[in-house]
Parts: C-alpha cells; sequence; structure tokens
C-alpha cells in the first residue's frame, strides 16, 4: 500500500446506506430475543412454507359444493406448456360440442391450433420488427419485442382470431407430441431463428432495403419457422375424416371435412359476440373505457385485443348471468399462483397467514399490487359453477387445465374474496351487458404499452 492510498484510505467518509456489521449484529440479537421467530424457523426450515401459515379455518369453511354446477365431464392437461388461454377456449367450446354429438368427453385438439398461433405470432413478430426497423436495438419497445418473439401465453380476442382463421379439429386427428406437451425446447429455437430474422431486417433497413426487401427476408425466415414446426407438432391437416361412437354407442359419420367446415358444425357459442371484460383499478384506468396493449396479438390483420375496464362487481354479475342464466361456462384470466392451497384445490384472499408468520404486514392493495409489479394475469381457466346465496354469490367453481391430480379431480373453487383480489378478466356476451357498457365498447381505446401489466396474460404462460 503506498502512502497516498493510505491516506485515502484513513480520511475517506463512510458510504451512505452502507450495512455494517453492528447493523447485523442488532438484527440477529432481536431475531434470537423472540422466541416465536425461533419456532417459526424450525417450521418453515422443515416445511414448505404454505404448509406452516396456511389458514386452516378457510380450509374448512370452504365447501365444493355449488347451487348452480355445469361441468359433468373430466379436465384436460397442458402438461409443461403456457397453452392455457387455448385450453380455456377449446374447454368453452366442447361443452356443446359433447352435447351436440352425444359424447360423455371429447377434446378438440391444442395442438391443431398451437400450431398456427406460433406460426401466425411468428409473422406478427417479424412484421413489428419491419415497423420499429428506424428505432435504436436498446428502445425500450424493440427490446421488448426482442424478448417475446413467440410466447406460449395468449388473451381471448387472440384465440378468437385463430378459430376464425383456422378453424379446429378433434384431438384425435392431430395429438399431443413431446413439444407440445413440453414447450421450452421447441420454443428455444424459434427464437433463436425468429431474432436472427430480426437481426437481418434491421440491417437492411440501416442499407436502406425497401419494405418489399425486408418481408421478401421475412418470408424466408418464415419457411423455416414452419419446417420447424412440422417438425415438432407434426403437419396441420387440411381435410380429415370423422366419424364417432355416441355414449349410446350409436354410430354416426360426417365424412370429410376442413378445419373450417367442423368448427361452424360443432361450436355453437357464438364466440365472435364476446367481449372481454377485465377489472384495473389504478389511477389513471377509468372504468367504462375501452384499453388494448400496443404490439399484443397474434395474426396480422386479425381481431385487435380490446378490454372493457369495469368494476369487480360488474365483472362478477356478468360471470353469474352466463353460467345462471345460460347454462354455459365462462373463460377468465387471473394470477393464479396466489393465495391458492393446490392440493386442497381452494383460493382464498385469506388463504395463507404469512404476516404472522414474518411478523410484518403485506398490505399493498389491487391497485399498488398492478403498479409494483406484484400481481398481473398468468393464467386462463373456465367458470363452470356458482354458489349463490340470495342474489350473491360466495365461491367459484374452476375447471383447470392442469390434469386430475389436484383439488377435486382438477376442479378448484374459488371462494368470492379471491375473486376481488385476483380476478383480472372475463369473457362475455356483448348483448348480455347493460346498454352504457355496450355503448362504450365502441370508443377508440386507450393504448397501453407493450409491457403492461394487462398484456401479461400473452407472455410465456404458467406451466401446471
Amino acid at each position: 500500500m503506498t502512502l497516498e492510498t493510505s491516506a485515502k484510505t484513513e480520511t475517506a467518509r463512510p458510504v451512505p446506506g452502507v450495512l455494517d456489521g453492528e447493523r447485523a449484529a442488532k438484527l440477529r440479537r432481536a431475531f434470537d430475543a423472540e422466541p416465536r421467530n425461533r419456532v417459526a424457523q424450525n417450521a418453515v426450515t422443515r416445511n414448505p412454507i404454505d404448509d406452516v401459515a396456511v389458514n386452516r379455518d378457510v380450509v374448512t369453511a370452504t365447501d365444493h359444493t355449488f347451487s348452480h354446477l355445469l361441468d359433468k365431464w373430466t379436465v384436460t392437461d397442458q402438461k409443461q406448456s403456457g397453452r392455457c388461454w387455448l385450453f380455456a377456449g377449446m374447454n368453452l367450446f366442447r361443452v356443446g360440442s359433447m352435447e351436440q354429438m352425444g359424447l360423455k368427453d371429447f377434446e378438440f385438439s391444442q395442438t391443431y391450433l398451437f400450431f398456427w398461433d406460433k406460426f401466425e405470432r411468428a409473422n406478427y413478430f417479424l412484421e413489428s420488427m419491419i415497423e420499429t426497423a428506424d428505432r435504436p436495438v436498446d428502445d425500450r419497445v424493440v427490446a421488448w419485442l426482442l424478448g417475446h418473439p413467440v410466447d406460449d401465453g395468449g388473451q381471448w380476442n387472440m384465440f378468437a382470431s385463430l378459430v376464425k382463421k383456422y378453424g379446429l379439429v378433434p384431438k384425435a386427428v392431430m395429438p399431443e407430441t413431446k413439444s407440445s406437451e413440453n414447450t421450452t425446447p421447441m420454443n428455444r429455437h424459434l427464437v433463436q431463428k425468429l431474432r436472427e430474422g430480426a437481426r437481418d431486417i434491421r440491417a437492411q433497413h440501416e442499407a436502406g432495403a425497401s419494405v418489399e426487401a425486408m418481408r421478401e427476408t421475412k418470408d424466408g425466415v418464415l419457411d423455416a419457422i414452419y419446417r420447424m414446426l412440422a417438425i415438432h407438432l407434426g403437419t396441420p391437416p387440411e381435410r380429415f375424416d370423422w366419424q364417432w361412437n355416441d355414449k349410446d354407442d350409436a354410430f354416426h359419420r360426417d365424412g370429410e371435412l376442413t378445419p373450417q367446415e367442423f368448427a361452424q358444425k360443432y361450436v355453437n357459442i357464438p364466440f365472435d359476440d364476446y367481449v372481454a371484460l377485465v377489472n384495473d383499478p389504478r389511477p389513471g384506468s377509468p372504468y367504462g373505457r375501452t384499453y388494448t396493449v400496443e404490439y399484443l396479438g397474434n395474426v396480422v390483420g386479425g381481431e385487435p385485443v380490446r378490454y372493457l375496464n369495469v368494476e369487480v362487481e360488474v365483472m362478477k354479475e356478468q360471470a353469474k348471468r352466463s353460467i345462471v342464466e345460460r347454462g354455459e361456462p365462462v373463460w377468465m384470466g387471473c394470477d393464479v399462483g396466489k393465495m391458492m392451497q393446490r392440493d386442497e384445490g381452494i383460493w382464498d384472499a385469506e388463504m395463507f397467514d404469512y404476516g404472522a408468520l414474518y411478523g410484518t404486514d403485506f398490505d399493498l392493495d389491487k391497485s399498488e399490487r398492478l403498479r409494483y409489479h406484484q400481481t398481473f394475469m398468468t393464467h386462463a381457466m373456465l367458470f363452470t359453477g356458482v354458489d349463490v346465496v340470495g342474489d350473491t354469490a360466495r365461491r367459484w367453481r374452476v375447471e383447470n387445465s392442469w390434469g386430475d391430480k389436484n383439488g377435486r379431480k382438477g376442479f378448484y373453487v374459488m371462494n368470492d374474496s379471491w375473486f376481488d383480489e385476483y380476478m383480472f378478466e372475463v369473457a362475455v356476451r356483448r348483448e348480455d351487458l347493460p346498454a352504457d357498457l355496450q355503448a362504450a365498447l365502441e370508443q377508440e381505446p386507450i393504448v397501453l404499452p407493450a409491457w403492461d401489466p394487462m398484456g401479461a396474460l400473452a407472455a410465456p404462460g404458467v406451466p401446471r
């Protein structure tokens, strides 16, 4: 050490905010002085924290019976993928399809629609790269797009756009594959190819190339993407033969159908009439207004993602009406992992008493959780029942797509307190809305940034 360095060391002033050893020692003494800390430490170091913090009163008070129950079928399983939104949409459709065909159980091919979503989303991403080619690569929008080229998740309008364009097929016609059930390896290679395409398109723009030339580059990338998808997922059929035995063993034959013809014949829900209601209580997000999220979509030229922001009680009323009056399940989006007891299949706002365990309060409200990145939409499922007392819904029956090992053979119960805090979206019929909300749908939507939590359901998604 030189004299100059030594002098600098001796005269150095303390850096503000630095944690010193005395502070740590004081914290340790305070922790050791409180006996309940030792009890909590012993419990949590040997057991999952949710097992320690669970509110037993909530578990014992939560019943799995409902005044209005629709489901008489088995649950589906998205496996290790983020395809919940596709599963929830097709599970909504299959209710009427099973009745129409006289089947006890039936599934549309999730792999078929997933193939076309990936292909369309690749095109959507590359078109976005062409549109933003004049921005710096570290521009926040460009960086966000490069971080999410071809995610698994999606929204109601994105699902509707796919069905309108590509139709549907039975699961037997295009079954699950290793890559549809575990999407990470396939996505890794798709993302790499798309980022290479983004690099080439941006280089062309920098060199003064025309949009037409950039689209030729895009088409070459899409050729590779289609080939990769077909290798991983199988080739989607253009036509197929459909015949089946119903629940009474009677034989039926439809002959050869296209996917569009099959969907037109066996989807009896007017999904074009459905609108997405969201509950976004943040300041600056007024109720009765429509919203969209920048660069949220999959099909170029397809149905834009549009939300109508409403009070949570409006969401409840419309979901209840669909179940009770129409006898239809409800597609919905929520923050699935919060306050969830998976084994019992229960969601409740007071499911776990983390505050008592840690000796501290957790007091962010729903608006603050959105603003401070503590909550966002992570999962789509179906409401298939509701328990109504008087005119009030006190709990909701949920069909998940995580297989039948948790909950009651894959069905969960959501207490109404959880709906208030962690429910964000439902898709319902436009014609069922009050006149003022129908009129509000005609507004030009407020555009939220690409990274806004209202678009988070289209991100990677939550595997089971």
